[in-house]
């Protein structure tokens, strides 16, 4: 009866408990809000650690050597090709995170370069 009562107990607590979404904070120390975000927990890249995405704005996060970056504009089919990839890895280091400074896939905001110590932002 003690049993049943504190299951019932535990149970109503979950159900009223505030759903909290996950946040993040990127390599250019933007905190970034992942609750429309479809995230996978990566385990057979020795590079990513984690890959989430939003379709509807076609945002990627990346946990990438144990530091999280964002890149905008890649399409669902670049994020399945990625996903899919024999080497992940690689298909992201020549696909994606090349192509972020040469601008393609660079978010509004990220230049940041640093100059005597401190990082400046354009």
């Amino acid at each position: 009866m003690i049993v049943v009562r504190a299951l019932a107990i535990l149970l109503a607590q979950l159900v009223t408990a505030p759903i909290v979404s996950e946040t993040v904070e990127t390599a250019d120390h933007r905190l970034i809000d992942l609750k429309t975000f479809e995230c996978r927990d990566i385990t057979r890249s020795t590079v990513l650690q984690r890959v989430c995405y939003d379709p509807a704005q076609q945002h990627l996060i990346v946990a990438a050597n144990g530091a999280y970056d964002r890149y905008c504009g890649v399409t669902a089919n670049t994020v399945e090709r990625l996903l899919g990839a024999p080497s992940m890895g690689q298909f992201f280091n020549q696909n994606i995170k090349r192509d972020v400074t040469a601008g393609r896939y660079a978010c509004p905001g990220r230049n940041a370069y640093r100059a005597q110590g401190r990082v400046l932002r354009s």
